[in-house]
């Protein structure tokens, strides 16, 4: 059974007529004739009653002729489909860390869809730490994602696109609260409430702790920024953490770094040699020129 044989049996079906179906198909009577005989063979019914002058559905042909309209119905928007994704429309499913979530990627995304030409694209959208939206790339769940750098991974383009900026932040009523930038060696001074291990930036300060000869007292391992927040306005300990637009300098204070020039970046990540959708070049051009790092100097 193929397409070409349904297609021939919906518009036989329509006209009653071999002569003008055949005429409206551009193919011979004869040709049509065979179509639909080895249809019904294959089959093992009768689509149609030719006793009389004319020809009319059985009840089989009825009832085969309903499924064949969803059939064909479902073909003509998967081509549909397939002809908008190879232009301008179609999903990009995204992975990002949790601290993009409050505005980054919204406000990013938002901008893209308003932008002419743009209008059919969707986006699926997943937040995760780094090492999960990774395999989610590789496993082709995910289309472009938004983490930390990771070593070792050859298959993989990274850009950077945002740079962070790392501080210090502490409780209201802590003895450094007063002072606009704080040494990094305070933190070997008191408690410290740290990102979890597993996550990018979890990596990222564990190795500048090691780098610098640092042993912070860590009393707790957070997955994002917020929940280091809570846990410092509650006075559980100080944390060094990147300048992301969900602190609230109304709970904590925030403090520069007086002696180290520490910054965090976050990358945008796809499958390098790998097919993409036109709407997903798009979108990675977007984010491209929209960053305002200058990557010749990081």
């Amino acid at each position: 059974m193929t397409l070409n044989q349904l297609s021939y049996f919906r518009v036989v079906a329509r006209l009653e007529n071999f002569r003008a179906a055949a005429e409206e198909l551009y193919i011979s009577q004869p040709s049509l004739s065979r179509s639909i005989d080895s249809l019904e063979k294959e089959l093992g019914v009768l689509l149609f009653d030719r006793s009389g002058r004319g020809i009319v559905l059985t009840k089989s042909g009825r009832l085969f002729l309903e499924y064949v309209e969803r059939i064909l119905e479902e073909c003509d928007i998967a081509v549909y489909k397939m002809k908008e994704l190879s232009t301008s429309g179609g999903r990009i499913d995204i992975g990002y860390v949790f601290p993009l979530a409050n505005h980054y990627i919204p406000h990013k995304v938002r901008t893209f869809l308003d932008m002419p030409g743009n209008e059919h694209i969707t986006f699926g959208f997943t937040q995760n730490r780094t090492s999960s939206i990774i395999s989610d790339i590789k496993k082709g769940l995910v289309d472009v994602g938004f983490c930390a750098y990771v070593d070792s991974v050859e298959d993989l383009e990274f850009v950077p696109i945002l740079k962070q900026e790392m501080v210090i932040i502490t409780d209201r009523d802590h003895p450094l609260t007063s002072m606009d930038k704080v040494s990094i060696r305070e933190l070997g001074n008191y408690p410290v409430i740290g990102y979890d291990r597993m996550s990018g930036l979890g990596g990222y300060t564990n190795r500048l702790y090691r780098n610098m000869g640092l042993k912070p007292d860590i009393v707790c391992e957070c997955p994002d920024e917020n929940a280091i927040q809570a846990l410092v306005s509650e006075k559980f300990g100080i944390a060094l953490v990147a300048r992301v637009d969900v602190l609230n300098d109304k709970d904590i204070s925030i403090h520069s770094v007086s002696d180290a020039d520490l910054v965090h970046y976050v990358n945008m990540v796809w499958l390098r040699n790998h097919y993409q959708m036109p709407a997903v070049k798009k979108f990675i051009d977007f984010m491209r020129e929209d960053s305002d790092i200058d990557r010749e100097h990081i």
